[in-house]
């Protein structure tokens, strides 16, 4: 695909996520395959008074290029004045962010907002495109709410503007990220213009990429959401893409690898102390899924420095493992490890939907770890029998009172 005058290797793009794809962590997308990167959103009125907060949400690698900035504002000028600053930087695209929901925002008149004026909406994606040499870009959603679905009028307005790309969310501004996805806005787009669109909302597995460029005919798919904790789904998509094959999910040695990387990124980037902060919701993401990870992600936010986090992701995994281990039982073994690569996804993304859209907030932590060890030493099988439950009990689903029966 090629978006202005830049060619990229692959059509799969990482989405701006605020506090999500800061430079670790596109790194670590960039060496799965994924084809093009977007910086975190950059508010253009910093960048104009020189706020010192915004230089690490524009600090690059040339091994991760292709980079496209993301700009939000919603005064024409000082848009294009920036934008012209950061053109001198080395980023192949500038975005325009015209779908955050956030509410400081929208109610800024930035972001989302946007698609309720899209006269304002032409003057500075029209004043951006007549300064700038590289190509502008356009991220937008469905509509601001279902009252006001106008993503092909307003996707028509940018490529009327000169605009080299638009990508596509398909919710309204008042879902935020609730509900379904709706491909058929981004259909409805690729249809009305002559651009490339990036389809963009519910792509967590390769098949969902799969079923996204069928259904929609997209130009490119933009993951968001679904590479938290999870930079190998862009290998992954690519692979299925490509060939039809589904490579299996990470291992859980994997998984530990990436996340002491990640750590060991974050802190040549930011710092130990920061670095640390930072690690606490990807170790989350990255565990989301694997039986038995809720004492980890209480025991990280404990964690000050990488060394203990590199102990304490050894001891979580070495701990599940040797229990395994000391069953004597391989059948048990080999099913272990099958059932948790083949669920790990799928219990991602249903943690993911009932923490953001049913409001369910995971229960206070004690130490099970402690209490399943002392149920083993005093060979106490009611006890070890009560810690499994507070350990598989930590993801009641919302709206269900009864829990599945754990002694089948």
């Amino acid at each position: 695909m090629k978006i202005g005058n830049v060619e990229l290797k692959n059509a799969i793009a990482l989405a701006p996520m605020a506090g999500v794809t800061d430079l670790p962590f596109r790194l670590l997308c960039k060496e799965q395959g994924c084809g093009l990167m977007y910086t975190e959103m950059v508010s253009a009125k910093a960048l104009l008074y020189k706020n010192r907060n915004t230089k690490p949400l524009l600090e690059t690698r040339p091994e991760e290029e292709p980079v496209a900035v993301q700009l939000f504002g919603s005064d024409p000028e000082i848009m294009s004045e920036m934008a012209l600053q950061l053109e001198e930087g080395p980023y192949a695209i500038i975005d325009v962010n015209m779908g955050c929901p956030v509410p400081k925002i929208v109610n800024n008149g930035e972001g989302s907002a946007l698609m309720k004026d899209p006269k304002l909406a032409e003057q500075i994606l029209t004043a951006m495109v007549k300064k700038l040499h590289k190509p502008v870009t356009v991220k937008f959603r469905k509509g601001f709410n279902d009252s006001n679905i106008n993503a092909v009028e307003f996707a028509k307005m940018a490529e009327s503007c000169g605009v080299a790309a638009v990508a596509v969310h398909g919710r309204t501004r008042e879902q935020y990220y609730s509900g379904k996805a709706d491909w058929d806005i981004i259909r409805q787009v690729k249809e009305a213009v002559s651009i490339p669109v990036l389809g963009n909302g519910d792509v967590f597995t390769p098949e969902d990429a799969k079923r996204m460029k069928e259904e929609t005919g997209c130009d490119g798919i933009m993951v968001a959401r679904g590479a938290k904790g999870n930079p190998w789904l862009f290998k992954r998509i690519l692979h299925y893409l490509e060939t039809g094959e589904l490579l299996p999910p990470p291992t859980a040695e994997e998984v530990k690898r990436m996340i002491v990387r990640h750590g060991t990124l974050q802190t040549e980037f930011r710092g130990e102390e920061i670095a640390m902060r930072e690690m606490r919701k990807h170790v989350a993401w990255y565990t989301a899924g694997f039986p038995h990870s809720s004492a980890l992600r209480n025991d990280i936010n404990q964690v000050e420095t990488l060394e203990e986090l590199e102990r304490l992701v050894d001891a979580d995994f070495n701990f599940h493992y040797k229990l395994v281990k000391m069953s004597r039982n391989s059948l048990y073994k080999d099913v272990y490890y099958m059932v948790q690569q083949l669920i790990r996804q799928h219990i991602s993304k249903l943690v993911y939907i009932r923490t953001h859209e049913a409001g369910w907030a995971p229960q206070e932590q004690h130490d099970t770890h402690l209490k399943v060890f002392n149920s083993i030493v005093n060979a106490d099988p009611d006890a070890a029998r009560q810690a499994n439950r507070e350990m598989l009990g930590i993801v009641p689903i919302a709206g269900v009172e009864e829990k599945v029966p754990l002694d089948w």
